[in-house]
């Protein structure tokens, strides 16, 4: 997996948006952080029209709000569906890769969790 920032504060938005082609062309699961501001509304916009160009709309993404503080929330939904909107400075967006699922699918029952699952690949893999 990778992280990248989305703040162009320090950073230009250019080198921003070489890393975020690169981790969507090498199918990684992202973690994006500072992802939205007041001021800085569109690069999660743009991070998240990249990605398109490379991924299923179908990917699992995890909107994941105020971790470990009072009114913590974590949305699982997928990235052709992910509100721009709904993501601030405080929260951290995690986008799978071609290999992640959502789990369970479908309807779940009252308080049951849904989650993002990103198999390691041991099933590719060559014995010897």
């Amino acid at each position: 997996f990778c992280c990248i920032s989305l703040s162009d504060l320090l950073t230009p938005w250019p080198v921003i948006e070489n890393r975020l082609q690169a981790a969507a062309q090498g199918d990684f699961v992202v973690a994006f952080y500072n992802p939205r501001s007041q001021r800085r509304t569109e690069g999660i916009r743009q991070a998240q029209a990249i990605l398109l160009q490379h991924r299923d709309p179908t990917t699992p993404v995890a909107i994941a709000k105020n971790l470990y503080r009072e009114g913590e929330s974590i949305h699982i939904t997928t990235l052709g569906h992910m509100d721009p909107e709904a993501i601030d400075m405080l929260t951290l967006v995690l986008v799978g890769n071609s290999s992640s699922l959502i789990y369970p699918s479908g309807e779940l029952k009252q308080g049951q969790p849904r989650w993002i699952i990103t198999p390691r690949g041991y099933a590719n893999k060559k014995p010897g």
